[in-house]
């Protein structure tokens, strides 16, 4: 039993870095699409609300339809609501389509790719001591997959 056991726990762990590798190339391959928009135009185009209360920081994002993106490398667990809209989600669990009103949490180690197939908000909750969005970025976003945070064992 703790062969089966084992075998499935490496066989997660493969599933988990093939898709962390697919995951980065995708993001590559829309960064060098020349129809890509640039980080400013994002910020536009896809405008964000940063509040703080309560030893929370609060990000909600307002995405319009007919997007793909990809999020960044989530290093703590946290939770997600989307308040409006609809869109499929593709993570290391597989794809899903969310439409709101819905509820998630965010495990540690996650990147997605999202398409929205409406205009979405989508709002993110950290706990955190800190108190600008810099500060909270550092803590709650990992640069790479190698961060020791979240790096596959």
């Amino acid at each position: 039993m703790k062969e089966i056991i084992k075998s499935n726990q490496e066989n997660q762990l493969l599933i988990k870095q093939n898709f962390r590798e697919k995951i980065i190339e995708f993001e590559k391959k829309i960064i060098d699409n020349p129809e890509s928009i640039t980080d400013e135009a994002f910020e536009k185009k896809n405008p964000t609300k940063s509040t703080f209360a309560g030893g929370c920081y609060i990000r909600e994002i307002f995405m319009p339809a007919g997007q793909y993106l990809t999020t960044k490398i989530h290093k703590k667990e946290h939770p997600f609501f989307v308040l409006s809209g609809k869109l499929s989600i593709i993570s290391e669990d597989g794809p899903i389509e969310i439409e709101a009103p819905y509820q998630g949490i965010t495990q540690p180690g996650t990147k997605r790719v999202l398409y929205t197939h409406e205009d979405t908000v989508f709002i993110t909750v950290h706990a955190t001591d800190k108190t600008t969005v810099e500060e909270v970025t550092k803590e709650v976003i990992a640069e790479d997959f190698n961060d020791p945070d979240i790096a596959l064992k």
